[in-house]
């Protein structure tokens, strides 16, 4: 037997956990000596312990564990609570990964502010445009992780159908994004992934819509180089050039993105147009 210290190493816990525990009824020692109180147990506890350890990593409460313990869930069964929460617990990286490096690029953006080179922003008339598009919904501007998690899927899904259609896309591919709010306060919006076909023939239920995006007279464009997830760095420049010509936004849902080289995997190197409808 091992004593409640030599136990609490080898299980890797607090011996303040173990009487813990203990006083609960979840984990309660093999021997109790009479006439100390010294607490032993075995080491066919530390399968217990692990088990115990395991559901509360999964955030369970300790009454829950213990339901749980009682139940007896089987091996097979905590292995895939474990791969689950493996799974929530890598999104949860990638997501403040993603917020680490917007905060990096706010950082930036601040540092350079008092000297943005408006120089390259151009003033250009856009036709209308006629596009096959997929949408989803996203939680709202505030969540640029949710954008992109709800619009990267949709491109190669269009891209699948239109190719199963016979439908083929005539320029760069396009994203854009309208309010759909669902009551007061909220900012949800809709994503949409859009590929021009020009006077292609469409016909049937492709399973995607053709929309017409309509022509915007004056349209402030710059171009960004780089990942998507620094795009307000550009929007930054193409607003200070907007305010310094006189000029303001106008129906701002049609502001689009357009995706002139897009290396896979090489988000640094992506190069992408801004384009945002002004008038005087």
């Amino acid at each position: 037997m091992f004593s409640i210290g030599d136990f609490a190493g080898l299980g890797r816990v607090s011996v303040r956990m173990l009487r813990h525990y203990d006083a609960i009824g979840l984990l309660r020692p093999a021997h109790v000596d009479p006439s100390s109180g010294y607490r032993y147990y075995t080491a066919s506890q530390l399968k217990l312990l692990n088990r115990v350890i395991a559901l509360k990593d999964l955030g369970f409460t300790l009454q829950q564990v213990q339901t749980l313990i009682e139940e007896k869930v089987d091996a097979g069964e905590l292995r895939g609570m474990l791969r689950l929460r493996r799974a929530e617990l890598e999104a949860q990286v990638r997501q403040d990964r993603a917020r680490l490096a917007l905060v990096d690029a706010r950082l930036r953006m601040i540092e350079s502010e008092g000297h943005m080179d408006t120089g390259d922003v151009v003033l250009k008339k856009l036709p209308p445009l006629r596009v096959a598009e997929l949408s989803a919904t996203a939680l709202g501007y505030d969540h640029p992780t949710s954008i992109t998690e709800n619009l990267s899927p949709l491109y190669p899904r269009l891209m699948e159908l239109m190719e199963k259609s016979g439908v083929a896309m005539c320029a760069a591919p396009i994203a854009y994004y309208l309010p759909a709010p669902t009551g007061p306060g909220d900012e949800t919006i809709t994503v949409h992934a859009a590929f021009p076909i020009g006077d292609a023939e469409v016909s049937g239920d492709p399973g995607f819509d053709v929309v017409t995006l309509p022509a915007i007279e004056q349209a402030a464009t710059a171009l960004h180089e780089g990942s998507m997830s620094e795009a307000f760095r550009t929007g930054q420049k193409i607003a200070n050039w907007i305010d310094d010509n006189g000029y303001r936004t106008v129906d701002p849902g049609f502001a689009r993105e357009v995706y002139l080289d897009c290396p896979p995997g090489e988000f640094d190197k992506w190069v992408t147009e801004m384009q945002v409808p002004v008038t005087r």
